[in-house]
């Protein structure tokens, strides 16, 4: 699965148990966030001021890991 701007943090944070990681790296604290329930990957950014796309990019590298792991 590739995140995309929609995508919300609540499923980012569901789908891979490293994605806690990659949210603190942007200084984001999603994991404990109330607010991962309700918002997507482009507002978290927007809100915080964090380049979208290298939140992305660092996102679906994890998915982009597993795939390389099940090959």
């Amino acid at each position: 699965m590739a995140y995309t701007q929609d995508t919300l943090i609540r499923d980012v944070l569901t789908a891979h148990a490293d994605a806690a990681s990659v949210f603190e790296r942007h200084g984001l604290a999603c994991a404990a966030c109330m607010g991962a329930d309700l918002e997507s990957l482009s507002s978290v950014a927007a809100m915080h001021d964090i380049p979208l796309q290298q939140l992305l990019a660092d996102l679906n590298a994890l998915t982009d890991n597993d795939s390389e792991v099940d090959q």
